[in-house]
Parts: structure tokens; sequence; C-alpha cells
């Protein structure tokens, strides 16, 4: 036996804690040479973490541990000394080396509380992308592309707003397909619209706007989202042309979320009459609208509808990113904010994350300034509205008489069931029951609201993630479970 290998015909010491050692400490000194020391270290600093050598334990002396693991006494008087220097050790003159009492850490646990799609049998979950539809050649290529030319220079911090590169082909792109005034000062790239809106959020609360109105019924996010940053919503109701603008002024909000495009979940689109008065509202308080483009580019019928943005940029903030598109795990997405919120927006983004990550705005910068990302919205909107086709002929056929509205446009229809299926909570139950995974449109609304009897029970089903395969399925067994 060498004094640098292990020992393989020593045999653990008849004491416990000797044997407890043997055991969490020889795949430790299996390591190769130069790692040993590293390695016996981090198998006995975890072995107190664990609580496999428990506070008060006494340690075999560093002579008989090396003896018994077949190393260099040094070795383990090394690892002694650095993790009585931590703290996990303690040792005393002629005493020897116990295990401290000062760690408190119980082992990790890697738990994943990503969202996920409830293990249903069938589950129209609203606002849901086909994550198989992301461009993976095309994404790797672009990523080769970017490693082979980014200038060393880019990989150092960031501007908050965001790679100059980025914001120009941003510019180039949101201009030409939605129709907004982008200037690339005033574009920031920031992690979705989630944190979009919380920056504008920070940046209403600076200016001495508390309180946001909110689409009534609307995304669930937007109130978490603003009073994150201190700020109050306001649900205010809609009606067939969009958010009601009297009761804006009722509401004495000087801010207010829109999604005017499509609006969510309702699938209206802002009449023209109704995007007017919206703005001539923001004017006359000197307030803003800020726009929640959050599937614009999905129109079915004809051309999208150009953004609000558009008509007043000094008024709209706008924002939209690629969750739809691509896949909401980028974290990727842009705001354009009117001059006079963006000194606060960009400095609230500089001091929560110092900028975006340089090498995945290179990325998508090249991505689209190549034309990939044109492509991969034709290819969405090609599957996603043979989906939405699929969806209402299989209504049609399975639910004849259901009223499906909000189809021109997006990832999602509202679907009002005739009477006979009856009342909205019996209904639920049934579908729930049979592993239909649904939500209703009251679910969405702000203010508590009772279900419309006279309409129906109207379902918020999202088809973009299910084949026409699965929605055939899924609408069959929520037909066979609606009529009980």
């Amino acid at each position: 036996m060498t004094s640098s290998g292990t020992n393989p015909e020593r045999r653990p010491p008849d004491d416990p804690v000797g044997s407890a050692a043997w055991e969490l400490l020889l795949p430790a000194v299996s390591a190769p040479a130069r790692t040993r020391g590293r390695s016996l270290q981090a198998a006995l600093r975890e072995a107190v973490r664990s609580g496999r050598l428990v506070p008060g334990t006494r340690l075999p002396s560093s002579r008989d541990l090396a003896a018994d693991l077949g190393v260099s006494r040094g070795l383990v008087t090394e690892a002694y000394e650095q993790l009585t220097a931590e703290g996990y050790l303690r040792s005393g003159r002629g005493a020897g080396t116990w295990v401290g009492g000062a760690v408190r850490a119980a082992r990790p646990r890697a738990r994943d509380l990503a969202p996920r799609p409830p293990g249903t049998a069938a589950g129209f979950v609203a606002g849901t992308p086909d994550l198989s539809l992301f461009p993976r050649a095309a994404w790797a290529a672009a990523h080769r592309g970017v490693l082979a030319e980014l200038p060393h220079q880019d990989l150092g911090y960031p501007d908050p707003r965001g790679l100059p590169r980025l914001r120009a082909a941003l510019a180039e792109l949101l201009t030409r397909r939605r129709g907004v005034v982008a200037d690339p000062e005033r574009i920031v790239v920031v992690s979705g619209v989630a944190q979009a809106t919380t920056l504008l959020g920070f940046a209403l609360h600076a200016r001495g706007l508390p309180t946001v109105g909110v689409e009534d019924p609307g995304s669930p996010q937007h109130d978490a989202l603003y009073a994150a940053a201190g700020v109050t919503t306001v649900p205010v109701p809609l009606d067939e042309d969009g958010i009601c603008v009297p009761r804006l002024l009722e509401a004495g909000v000087r801010a207010v979320v829109a999604t005017p495009s499509h609006q969510f979940p309702t699938g209206i689109a802002y009449s023209a009459r109704r995007r007017a008065e919206l703005l001539d509202w923001a004017r006359s308080v000197d307030g803003f609208v800020l726009e929640d483009d959050y599937d614009g580019d999905f129109r079915y019928d004809r051309a999208p509808v150009g953004a609000l943005q558009g008509l007043d940029p000094d008024r709209v903030a706008y924002a939209g990113s690629v969750s739809k598109s691509l896949a909401p795990g980028l974290r990727l997405g842009w705001l354009l904010v009117p001059q006079t919120l963006a000194d606060e927006v960009v400095e609230r983004k500089r001091t929560m994350d110092l900028g975006h990550p340089t090498i995945d705005q290179a990325l998508f910068a090249r991505f689209v300034e190549r034309g990939d990302y044109d492509r991969q919205l034709r290819r969405c909107q090609r599957a996603y509205r043979e989906r939405r086709d699929a969806l209402v002929s299989t209504l049609d056929e399975y639910l004849p008489g259901t009223e499906v509205s909000g189809i021109a446009a997006g990832l999602h229809v509202i679907a009002a069931l005739p009477h006979r299926y009856g009342p909205q909570e019996k209904v639920l139950a049934r579908l729930a029951a049979a592993g239909v995974t649904v939500r209703p449109l009251t679910d969405y609304a702000h203010a508590r609201a009772e279900p419309d009897e006279k309409r129906g029970v109207r379902l918020v089903l999202g088809y973009a993630h299910l084949s026409p395969t699965r929605i055939r399925e899924a609408v069959r067994l929520m037909a066979e479970a609606a009529r009980g």
C-alpha cells in the first residue's frame, strides 16, 4: 500500500464512527490524485450537512483515518483544518476533532416549481403554445453563428435597454408587422411581458400614479404584478367595442392596461371608435395606455390589426414577447416606452438585473435579421389556424348549438354551450369528473361575477397546444361529459 492510493485489503474499523467515515469517504479518495484532496473535503462537508455525521461526533485521528483510507496523513490533516476553518468541525489541542454544531442545513432538494399542464384526459388551457414547434435546428444554427462572431466586449454588462443590434432589429420587425412607431432608443429588452408590466408599475408609481385600470374580464396576472410595484389595480368593464371609457373616468385612474388587438379573454378587437376614445381619454387625464400585445401576430381572417401604440407613441407603452411564437422559457420580450417614462423604466431595469443576457440578445437579433423569425411566425400561424378550424368544426359536430366567438385571432376561443346542458356549476363538475380541464369565462373576472345563464356556460378553450386529432378526441370527451 502506498500513501497516495486506496488500500483494498483494508477493512472498516470496528467502532461505528470509523465505519461511517470509511463508507462516506472511500469514493472521494478514489478520485484522481490531483483532485483527491478537494474530493475528500467535499465528502466530509456533505456528510456533516446531511446529518450523517451529527454534531458532537468525534472523528478518527488524522493518522487513523489516513491509514483506514489508504491516503497520506497530510491529506486528512489538510481536510480537517479546512473544515475547521469553515465551521463544520471543531478541534482542541490534545482533544481530537469533532463535528461542530454550527451547521443546520439539511440535504437540499431541487424541486421543480414550473407550471405544468394538469395530467388530465383533455386540457383546453388558454395561452399555451405548441412547444414542439420550437425551431431547434434554426435556433442552434443561430447560436453557433453568434458565438463565432460576437465581439469580446459584447460579453460585458450590456446597455440595460438591450444590445443596439437587437433593438434595431426589433424596431424594423415591429414597425413592419405591428405598425408601431419604434425608435430603437425607446425599446427596452425585457424578460417577457411580466417584467415589462412590473417595470411600468414602478415607473407609474414614481410619477405619483398609484392605481391602474385593468380590463374586466382580463388577465389574472396583472393584479399581482402591479402590486409588486406598489400599484393597485381597478377593474373596468368591457362592452362589445372594448373597455368602457366612461367607467375609466369614474374610476379616476390615469393609466389602463389594454389588449386592443385581441382582448384577453373575450377575443374581441377594439373598434376604431373605441381606440380613438381611449386615446382621447389618455390625453385628457395626462395618462397612459399600457398595451399588452400578447398574441397580435396571430390573426386568421385578414392581416393583423395594427397596434394601438402606432396612433400615439407618447401615450401608449407597448409590450410583447416571444412566449407564443417561440417559447415562454426563453424569457425574452420587448417594451416600447413613452419618452416621459423612459428614464425611470431604464433605471429600474438596470437595478433589477443589469440587463438581459447578451448572448440571448445577439442570438435573437440574428434570428430576426436572417428572416428565421418571420418563417417561424408563418409556421405557427398555419398550424394554429388549422387547429382553430378543427376546434370550431368539432364543436359544431359534437356540441351542436354551441356559439363560438373570438375565433378571428389568437390561441383560444369562447364557447357558449346551449342551455340544455344545465347551469355552469353542474357542467363544470361533470367535465372535471371526466378529466376535462377547462376554465369558464367567469374565472377571468376581477370583480366577482355570476354566470350569465341567459348566454349559457361560456368556456375559454385554448387549442394551440393540441393537434387536430387530440382536439377532436378532447371535444368528444367534453361532449359526453357535458351531456351527463
